[in-house]
């Protein structure tokens, strides 16, 4: 067993390097064919340090810095050659490439970056650290209970900007000694402003269900993924009724760390397929797409694993059932909304149809979802998340202005990198995070 886990390593480790060379020649052909970004133009860096395998993470980021970047000018700053070469594709807003340091110091020194925006914990954040005249601010990849929301990790930021009263209330429990009151800035979900997008099938009386299973997760006490205890049972059962339709969005790392996920994933797609030649009419749909937005508003009920999910569902008001982790070891919140939702455990996958049809009856779930929908995201009012965004970034520039302000009789004191050997500037390799 030790040698086939190694071995399985040494073939991703070499997909790995395979495709982020390959990247890495492509993306040498793009840069050199675009101009170079306008020297002291931007004011808000976004750092991703990560490979195009969690894009997810900063894609659902894209609207919000769109319409940011009408107020202030926003730059995002990728390490790894895959990533860069997706966002310089598909990003709303300008790209740098700074693999290095070295690329990173030169960036930044032609820039006027006062705020730094994190979407992830990537070990590489810390090389982003040292400079210390910019806030650096966690705004995360979403609001979930999951261990990940309340990690020490916060302590590392200048500043983290959460969803609303659950979020603050988890940090408090959570972190020993942390200023909650002058470093977490609620903000509500801005990504919910623009749940939206063209439908990929004609409504119909058809009742659409949304599953969005997360991945296994890589240790036992994040393991929520539903793939194969819930999944393949639920989705046989709700394409047997002729009277749903079905939206598949498994998360993107899905079968990443156990082989088993991305089999049960390639199971769902073809009885999806199959369905779909049987009856044309079904339109059921696998969705892999990088947009995240109608999927969650169109469905009339969604299935969800604890994670991000959950949140995003429940910013829309709408009936969901949150599958309740098969591996005992998986920590699921005693005190949010996962001990007031509805579950659904994997002995309960094959009553799919019943649980559905409840839930679209059900007059208390509604009242339900409102109240800790507020309780998750504040006002539900559409552009108030965006408002209150735009308000934190503002309040973050004053307070920059006031400290260069105090502080502008300080020498400067100039980091430059260092022309010794760093491990993780000898090759093109990407890194991978949660």
């Amino acid at each position: 067993m030790a040698l086939l886990t190694d071995a399985r390593k040494a073939l991703r480790f070499l997909r790995r390097t395979l495709a982020s060379r390959s990247a890495s020649r492509d993306l040498s052909k793009t840069l050199a064919s675009r101009p170079t970004l306008e020297p002291g133009r931007f004011r808000i860096a976004v750092y991703f340090a990560d490979s195009s395998v969690n894009m997810y993470q900063v894609r659902q980021w894209y609207k919000p810095l769109a319409v940011l970047a009408k107020r202030w000018p926003v730059v995002i700053l990728s390490r790894g050659a895959t990533a860069a070469a997706a966002l310089l594709e598909e990003s709303p807003v300008p790209v740098a490439y700074v693999r290095t340091v070295v690329a990173l110091e030169q960036t930044l020194a032609e820039q006027d970056i006062r705020i730094v925006l994190y979407v992830n914990q990537n070990a590489k954040n810390f090389q982003m650290f040292r400079y210390g005249r910019m806030w650096h601010v966690f705004i995360n990849h979403g609001e979930s209970d999951k261990m990940y929301m309340m990690t020490n990790q916060f302590k590392a930021y200048d500043y983290s900007l959460v969803a609303g009263d659950a979020a603050l209330g988890r940090l408090r429990r959570a972190l020993w000694d942390y200023d909650l009151e002058k470093r977490a800035i609620p903000i509500g979900r801005p990504q919910a402003d623009h749940f939206s997008g063209a439908l990929p099938y004609t409504p119909d009386d058809r009742t659409v269900v949304l599953y969005a299973p997360t991945w296994e997760g890589d240790r036992a006490s994040a393991a929520y993924g539903s793939i194969v205890s819930h999944g393949v049972t639920l989705v046989r059962e709700l394409l047997a009724t002729g009277q749903h339709r079905v939206v598949f969005r498994p998360h993107p790392r899905s079968g990443v760390v156990d082989p088993a996920y991305g089999a049960a994933k390639r199971s769902i797609v073809a009885m999806l397929e199959e369905a779909n030649r049987e009856d044309p009419s079904a339109h059921h749909v696998y969705d892999d797409g990088p947009d995240i937005g109608w999927q969650i508003s169109a469905a009339d009920v969604a299935v969800v694993d604890i994670s991000a999910m959950v949140y995003d569902r429940l910013a829309t008001g709408k009936p969901l059932l949150i599958t309740c982790p098969a591996d005992p070891a998986a920590v699921v919140d005693s005190e949010g909304y996962l001990t007031a939702c509805e579950w659904l455990t994997a002995e309960a996958a094959p009553t799919i149809v019943a649980e559905t049809e409840r839930l679209l009856h059900d007059d208390e779930t509604l009242t339900r979802i409102d109240y800790w929908s507020r309780h998750y995201f504040g006002d539900p009012t559409p552009g108030e998340a965006t408002r209150k965004f735009h308000a934190a970034i503002d309040h973050l520039m004053t307070e920059w202005d006031r400290f260069a302000a105090l502080h502008a009789g300080d020498g400067e004191t100039e980091l430059t990198a260092s022309r010794s050997f760093d491990p993780s500037e000898s090759d093109d390799l990407d890194g991978e995070t949660d």
